[in-house]
């Protein structure tokens, strides 16, 4: 009995340390679940509760509590869900949509010794605001590229480039118009405040002026659908109509099924989706679980950041490291293949190997048609939602 009792004891001695390293930790999740970027804000939300469900699932040690605050699609929001989710224990925030609510609510964060992970803000002052907790898996220079070899392929020789004045969109659309006009291609800039509703003046500049063989927009969900309808009213004679973030998602063929034919977009996934991979497998199996749904490229997202960061804590925690920066630290050491490609953040939290693809909107599904390595149909060219 005494020697069963001592052999009790000397196990209970040795697993004490492991138990007492486990633990639930508190993430929060800062999201514009209303206004403007609601829609955006749903898609990547859901990505982030998938990926608590699948590292819960199989972490098999610590566990990962989410804690969603509403930001509203407002900066002030941004900065006072941060703060709240601070004050509830968050050891990390995911989320923020639009780099004009992620660079307020991101340097509260810094502020406050949270990591702030984003795929939701590609606007370059994000990173150079020299925040050692803000991290990203997305940037500008993806989406250029993006573009840039979609207009390759379709051997443009003018586009109409229509942006909002936000940070990132006008960053984006310096940047491939600079490029575009160095191919010798002929690009007329038509930039538009973000308040702005009725589209049909620009559309009409492009449809007499300009007379482009394709249209590029910069914006976001509302803009789109603006400019779309302002389209399929006045019809220029244009070959393509060719966006960004987030365009391509079969959350915008269903709400505006009139629009959607044949528009290009941002999009990592076709719709629907497939994977090849375990994590992808894993993915999917628990997104549809979930949400009775196919996912999305917004999802894809989420999850990726959150995946990454989930990761990140639970290394740190096995290190004690938690509450002495040890989660950034983590992140830094981070060099993996995702669901996204493979991530690897530089010295200011960028990820250095980011590249995006393109899809269009055939039929029912979305089609990745760039880059050619990674397409599952042909583009539809020429061809216009009307």
């Amino acid at each position: 009995m005494q020697a069963l009792k001592r052999t009790a004891l000397l196990a209970t001695l040795l697993l004490a340390p492991l138990a007492a390293r486990a633990a639930e930790f508190t993430v929060g999740a800062e999201l514009p679940l209303t206004g403007s970027l609601a829609r955006v804000g749903a898609g990547m939300h859901e990505g982030v509760m998938v990926a608590a469900e699948v590292f819960n699932r199989t972490n098999g040690k610590h566990k990962i509590k989410i804690v969603t605050v509403d930001d509203e699609s407002a900066p002030a929001k941004a900065i006072a869900a941060v703060e709240k989710l601070a004050g509830m224990g968050a050891v990390a925030i995911t989320g923020g949509y639009g780099s004009n609510n992620i660079a307020p609510a991101s340097g509260t964060a810094d502020k406050l010794g949270l990591v702030y992970m984003t795929s939701g803000g590609v606007d370059d002052s994000l990173v150079a605001a020299g925040h050692r907790n803000f991290f990203r898996i997305n940037n500008t220079a993806g989406y250029e590229k993006a573009a840039l070899g979609l207009f390759a392929d379709m051997k443009v020789k003018a586009v109409s480039i229509v942006y909002s004045t936000k940070d990132a969109t006008s960053d984006l659309a310096t940047s491939v118009q600079k490029a575009l006009a160095a191919r010798g291609v002929k690009v007329t800039a038509h930039p538009f405040d973000p308040a702005i509703t009725d589209f049909k003046p620009i559309v009409n500049k492009i449809r007499l002026q300009d007379r482009p063989d394709a249209v590029f927009m910069v914006g976001y969900e509302n803009d789109y659908v603006g400019i779309l309808r302002a389209a399929r009213v006045l019809k220029p004679q244009v070959k393509a109509m060719v966006g960004v973030w987030p365009l391509a998602t079969p959350k915008m063929a269903g709400e505006f099924p009139d629009l959607m034919p044949n528009v290009y977009g941002t999009a990592l996934l076709p719709y629907p989706a497939t994977f090849a991979s375990a994590d992808g497998k894993a993915f999917a199996d628990t997104y549809r679980q979930l949400y009775k749904k196919e996912p999305d490229y917004l999802g894809q997202f989420g999850y990726v950041q959150s995946m990454l960061l989930f990761e990140a804590i639970a290394r740190a925690a096995d290190k004690g490291t938690v509450a002495k920066g040890g989660i950034a630290e983590e992140l830094r050491r981070t060099d993996r293949e995702t669901l996204i490609g493979r991530v690897q953040f530089g010295a200011n939290g960028d990820n250095i190997h980011f590249s995006h693809r393109m899809g269009q909107h055939q039929g029912k599904n979305i089609v990745i048609v760039w880059p050619p390595q990674h397409a599952t149909g042909k583009m539809a060219y020429p061809a216009v939602p009307w």
